[in-house]
């Protein structure tokens, strides 16, 4: 293709599955090279096959997912990169389909269709909802596969798979480091949005995920944390403003929910980290907002009302509260003014979002 491909690769703690990720990947035709980064897996690393595609960067402590992927990226020479999590197997022309899908100028992010590893006819992720609130979950969870072989616009990758132009992601500063784990590829993917590109769903790139859904108290922490972070950061003003108290009367029944399920420190934790970095997220809000070629009018189309995560989950939104979510956003967005019609979504985007739960 003419284009050279680097695969990026974090890894940390046991690592079970990194050798057959690492397999799969020296498997699939046009990698140039495979970086991965060593924060705290040095015997799975160790049993790694000896090939001159394969980097190794040793940082000596846990960067966290957001920079460990950050320094593989500084370190990666391809023009396109694909981030691979560490227990992933990709099928042999994954990396091609995503690399292809980017050729495309209109595209920024390119997501893989993630599949459950032990169970291949089931969907693990095809692109991510995301809530006006910036809730998110694995979208198509438990699908059959056969009901996501159609290319489509969604509102976040999903970090098992994905692919970005090396242009794009140094033009964007790449991951916010400040999240560690957990929400970087949302935010992300809506920063390409707000940059003037597409994210897109392509099913012919095809990843195996050993997934394990799990929910823990240090876990809820820095998904809270993180999820109002890039509240707070991504909105223009007026945006913000009108959706902050919807936000207050959500972070009151998250409270309620985290007292009940025995989370609430970590809860008022987060609250407490983003008061005490309140400088840091303005600075932070500044950057992204510098670098937004859109308005907000696009995430009327991107992002949903309500909050339905699949039942996996573990947990479930009263449809009244859906409704009430419903309304806010629908309000919010009639007194947002309406994109130029050459900033429109094109094509079948009002086929894609459909789903958005406001009645479109």
């Amino acid at each position: 293709m003419g284009e050279s491909l680097s695969v990026v690769v974090l890894a940390y703690g046991d690592e079970p599955h990194l050798n057959g990720c690492i397999q799969s990947i020296l498997a699939n035709e046009g990698v140039t090279e495979i970086v991965i980064v060593d924060s705290g897996a040095s015997d799975a690393i160790a049993k790694l096959p000896s090939d001159p595609a394969i980097q190794i960067l040793s940082p000596g402590l846990n960067l966290g997912f957001a920079a460990g992927c950050n320094l593989a990226a500084e370190t990666a020479t391809g023009s396109t990169l694909v981030f691979v999590n560490s227990d992933v197997e990709l099928e042999p022309t994954a990396c091609a389909a995503l690399q292809t899908r980017l050729q495309d100028p209109t595209v920024g992010l390119a997501t893989a269709s993630v599949r459950i590893a032990d169970r291949p006819e089931l969907m693990n992720s095809g692109g991510n909802p995301v809530q006006f609130l910036m809730f998110s979950w694995a979208g198509g969870l438990g699908d059959p596969a056969r009901d996501h072989t159609q290319s489509q616009r969604v509102a976040s990758v999903s970090g098992a798979t994905f692919a970005i132009r090396r242009e794009l992601w140094c033009a964007l500063g790449g991951f916010n480091s400040d999240y560690f784990v957990y929400g970087e590829d949302l935010e992300l993917s809506l920063r390409v949005w707000l940059a003037g590109y597409d994210v897109i769903y392509e099913p012919r790139a095809i990843s195996h995920h050993w997934y394990e859904f799990s929910r823990n108290p240090d876990k809820l922490y820095l998904l809270e944390r993180n999820r109002l972070m890039t509240l707070f950061t991504i909105y223009e003003k007026a945006t913000l403003w009108r959706t902050v108290p919807v936000a207050a009367v959500i972070e009151a029944a998250v409270l309620v929910a985290a007292l009940r399920d025995g989370w609430a420190r970590q809860k008022v934790s987060g609250w407490l980290w983003i008061w005490q970095n309140r400088t840091r997220l303005r600075e932070r809000r500044r950057v992204v907002q510098a670098k937004r070629t859109r308005g907000d009018a696009i995430l009327f189309k991107v992002l949903q009302a309500p909050i339905n995560p699949p039942p996996a989950f573990g947990f479930s939104v009263p449809q009244v509260l859906n409704r009430c979510l419903s309304m806010a956003w629908d309000r919010i967005a009639s007194r947002t003014a309406t994109l130029p019609p050459t900033e429109r979504i094109l094509g079948d985007a009002d086929h894609a979002f459909a789903s958005d739960g406001r009645g479109e």
